[in-house]
């Protein structure tokens, strides 16, 4: 467990692993921690937006799930665009087995329950992706996926085993569709070597 890091800190870990960093408006201080607390952090969630042309609605969200809904949205050109920080509205409830097997950086059960606050524990990605199975994931776009978990992974101390998909976290989740996480937390932990 740990506290989440400051923005400052956020900023510069993406950038050190070389990433292009979009900074979006006033993304410091959008967040969502008026409906409760963001920490301890325990890990990284990865998603997909079943939507094109995600940056405003990620940062703003819609009626019915206001924004930001993640704090950093992955383009498929691989650049990241910051949105929000602190609490986001992008993992919502869990698995309470799946939060403990994340902060062991054990094996992940399968997610089969909603009773955990997701929102309080993971910094959150979402991917520019229709999510259908049939919509690429550039080369681009899975190395900054890549690189944007490894830098959190890095200054936290984790390992890839912190990493996970919406869809091993939530009952009837299915993203992000299109690649499998255990090959993405491969990469991931090839690059913290």
């Amino acid at each position: 467990m740990s506290a989440p890091m400051p923005a400052s800190t956020f900023l510069e870990a993406l950038m050190n692993e070389g990433l292009t960093v979009v900074q979006v408006g006033d993304w410091r201080t959008r967040h969502r921690n008026h409906k409760g607390p963001w920490g301890p952090v325990n890990g990284v969630m990865i998603h997909h937006t079943v939507t094109e042309g995600t940056v405003r609605i990620c940062r703003d969200g819609c009626p019915e799930l206001p924004g930001p809904l993640c704090h950093g949205v992955i383009a498929k050109d691989g650049r990241v665009h910051l949105v929000g920080y602190g609490r986001a509205n992008h993992a919502g409830l869990g698995d309470a087995g799946v939060l403990r097997a994340v902060v062991a950086e054990k094996r992940l059960p399968t997610d089969n329950e909603a009773d955990t606050d997701g929102n309080r524990h993971f910094y959150g990605f979402e991917c520019e992706n229709l999510g259908d199975g049939k919509d690429p994931w550039p080369d681009a776009q899975l190395e900054a996926i890549e690189k944007a978990a490894a830098a959190i992974c890095r200054h936290h101390g984790w390992t890839s085993r912190s990493v996970i998909g919406q869809k091993e976290w939530q009952p009837g989740k299915i993203d992000p569709r299109g690649f499998t996480m255990d090959s993405m937390r491969d990469r991931i932990q090839d690059r913290l070597k």
